[in-house]
């Protein structure tokens, strides 16, 4: 096998994209159900948002866990296990009758479930079976995970259009249960298993001792001796801000928002579908320019930008399909998770490469928080206030000062040193 053209690890990175594209349903599937489960049972949309701001935070809060349960255990058990509970709280979603069964099922479970893989099951990946190309690996499951999401949105909303929104549920519920026996069949765990290196390892390369502390342990270490950084606190705060500029204000509220300014919802849901083509675009981008550059300049230019472009969003993008609308569409959806690839980089300088996944896992917390309060925060904001105008405006300034905030990080340290 150390003769083959094409090293395994390519083949893993497959596997991993393929899975993370097609369980991405879930991640979509709350922007789409916001209207049509105010229709069908009269809530309001801060308790549907609730649903949504639960799911986004313990997508964040397991992922520390997660990473170190792949570490002690293996990455199919992990992810086979957050498939099935997935599939089983979608599924169940078809009996709710109270505002709390959704954020139950849907806040909780999917919650729980879909933070368990992800960016965690990407880096975890990454980091096993790649020295060389990292960035552009960690790129390209990256907008596996977010584009996946965003291209399965008009399929979605088609469904709930047409057969109403239980039919969303039981597709997600479906799809989750079908990636499990994939994962079983043609995932392998780590390079050193197949009597491999990564790829691109130097000459000699010996894989790290195994960890014998239990993953809640290592989780909790980690945080605490990261918590003494505070090149950690800069990651956690900025990447805070990205959670709260993409999911948790343009992903789970676009639609809702264009819906007020009579934009139908399958037009919405394809100008968001569209951002996520660009996304890999971008984010495969990013991964190979983090090979490459300094990643504390590129998070200073994504963030700049993105915060430009929100400051644009509300006067040109929800009267009319105004050519300046698929520009912000181009623009926003280039720089969507853009900055997951460096700020993985970054990650690695904390507390060396052993612990970097474990460490982007609590730095991905920040990211969820942010998302969190984007996501009920803006819904309380449209309901005071009638449109989503001011949400819109807060991310965009918060965007601004975290591209300020990410050059501070590893200040007087090379480019080399801040890698790790």
């Amino acid at each position: 096998m150390a003769k083959q053209k094409i090293h395994p690890g390519w083949i893993a990175v497959t596997v991993t994209f393929f899975t993370l594209m097609a369980s991405a349903g879930y991640r979509s599937a709350p922007s789409v159900l916001i209207v049509p489960l105010e229709v069908a049972f009269g809530w309001s949309r801060s308790q549907i948002a609730f649903a949504v701001s639960i799911n986004v935070l313990l997508f964040g809060l397991v992922a520390p866990f997660a990473a170190a349960l792949m570490e002690r255990f293996t990455v199919r058990k992990v992810v086979m296990s957050a498939l099935a509970l997935v599939s089983l709280s979608s599924t169940s979603t078809i009996f709710m009758t109270q505002p709390w069964h959704l954020w139950l099922l849907w806040g909780l479970g999917v919650g729980v479930g879909a933070g368990s893989m992800a960016l965690v099951f990407a880096a975890t990946i990454a980091n096993r079976w790649f020295i060389a190309r990292k960035g552009i690996v960690v790129g390209a499951l990256t907008a596996a995970t977010a584009s996946g999401q965003l291209v399965f949105l008009p399929l979605l909303s088609h469904f709930a259009i047409s057969y109403g929104w239980k039919s969303v549920s039981l597709t997600v519920g479906g799809a989750s249960a079908l990636i499990i026996p994939f994962i079983f069949l043609f995932l392998k765990e780590k390079p050193e298993l197949l009597g491999l290196a990564p790829y691109g390892a130097p000459v000699g390369w010996q894989p790290p001792p195994p960890n014998e502390m239990s993953a809640g342990k290592i989780a909790i270490d980690t945080l605490t001796k990261s918590s003494k950084s505070r090149d950690f606190w800069i990651l956690f705060g900025t990447f805070f801000v990205c959670g709260l500029s993409t999911n948790g204000l343009i992903g789970t509220h676009f639609i809702p928002a264009a819906h007020d300014h009579g934009m139908g919802e399958t037009v919405a849901a394809s100008l968001l579908a569209l951002v996520g083509v660009f996304d890999v675009i971008g984010t495969i981008f990013s991964g190979w320019l983090t090979d490459r550059m300094d990643p504390r300049k590129l998070l200073f230019f994504y963030y700049g930008l993105r915060g430009l472009s929100l400051f644009l969003l509300p006067s040109i993008l929800f009267s009319t399909l105004h050519p300046s609308t698929l520009v912000f569409i181009i623009f926003y959806g280039l720089d969507w998770v853009a900055t997951v690839p460096p700020t993985i980089m970054l990650c690695r300088a904390i507390l060396g490469p052993q612990r970097a996944t474990v460490v982007y896992g609590w730095v991905f917390v920040g990211h969820q928080i942010g998302a969190s309060v984007a996501a009920i925060g803006a819904a309380l904001l449209r309901v005071k206030l009638g449109d989503y105008a001011l949400a819109f405006y807060i991310s965009a300034t918060m965007c601004l000062v975290a591209s300020l905030a990410v050059l501070q990080i590893g200040k007087g340290k090379t480019t080399a040193e801040v890698r790790g």
